[in-house]
């Protein structure tokens, strides 16, 4: 299945690829959020694309609607049962689970003269999934998958089952688009955890917010899909072939003085948040 990716040569090139980042940018649990703040800004300012591929020791990203749960604090204390920490992050929805079967990937584009759709956005997001993995004879669709965690209009899934959740991050200078790829590892066991937290955090209270009632059959990983082993590198690798195919040019980012200035920023944003809302 051939999709179109003509978006790609739209933008000024090089696009810069940020991955396997010295210690100081990775080793803070709030550091892929601000960092992805910086590459916004400094998308913005270098009028450059840039890639982002991160993923996370095992914890459960918080969604703003999470912290209005009646029993919120107190079934956070469910995720260490788990051997899971937990963040709020800066964005809306709700819960998602990192850990090193899960890979995290972020295209962020500079503002243009007309506003990039939201849908658009998303489309772009699911396009480069399909094109990633054009030699799979298992379609990759998207449409909401109602009893996943996080579910979203723009959730990515094989034969009804999600493997992906998309996001938006818009901010001054340019818009991220955010991916989460199950690659492999329990997807069971993450989606069962979601559950449970959802189950202690309602207690079966009414609400006038809606939360996921999690069937952990809902969802799935990329190597239980495809009927085959599958790495985190081997995804990256099949992600960045989708540029190379395309003709656009890819190079190595530089951690610049304007991204360090940012990303201290956005993680000092982060840790403000993270003490406001948690106990």
């Amino acid at each position: 299945m051939t999709v179109s990716l003509d978006f790609l040569t739209h933008y000024q090139q090089p696009y810069y690829l940020y991955d396997s980042l010295p210690d100081f940018y990775t080793d803070h649990l709030f550091a892929p959020f601000a960092l992805t703040d910086a590459f916004i800004k400094e998308a913005g300012e270098t009028n450059h694309p840039i890639l982002h591929f991160w993923q996370t020791e095992p914890v459960v990203v918080l969604g703003m609607m999470d912290t209005k749960l009646p029993f919120f604090k107190d079934s956070l204390s469910l995720f260490s049962d788990f051997s899971y920490d937990y963040l709020v992050r800066n964005s809306g929805g709700l819960a998602v689970v990192g850990d090193d079967g899960i890979l995290n990937f972020s295209i962020v584009f500079p503002e243009e003269e007309g506003r990039l759709e939201i849908d658009e956005a998303y489309s772009r997001m699911h396009r480069l999934i399909q094109a990633a993995f054009s030699d799979m004879t298992k379609k990759i669709d998207a449409f909401e998958v109602t009893d996943s965690y996080c579910p979203g209009a723009f959730d990515l899934s094989i034969k009804g089952k999600k493997i992906a959740g998309t996001a938006q991050r818009r901010i001054r200078g340019g818009i991220a688009i955010m991916i989460y790829l199950s690659v492999s590892g329990n997807q069971t066991k993450r989606a069962e955890m979601i559950r449970s937290f959802y189950e202690n955090g309602l207690k079966g209270t009414e609400t006038q917010w809606t939360f996921p009632d999690v069937n952990p059959d809902s969802m799935t990983t990329l190597a239980e899909a495809f009927n085959t082993s599958l790495s985190v590198e081997e995804v990256k690798d099949r992600l960045t072939g989708v540029f190379e195919t395309a003709g656009v040019s890819v190079v190595p980012g530089e951690l610049t003085s304007s991204v360090h200035s940012f990303y201290e920023e956005g993680l000092e944003k982060m840790k403000k948040r993270n003490e406001k809302l948690l106990p």
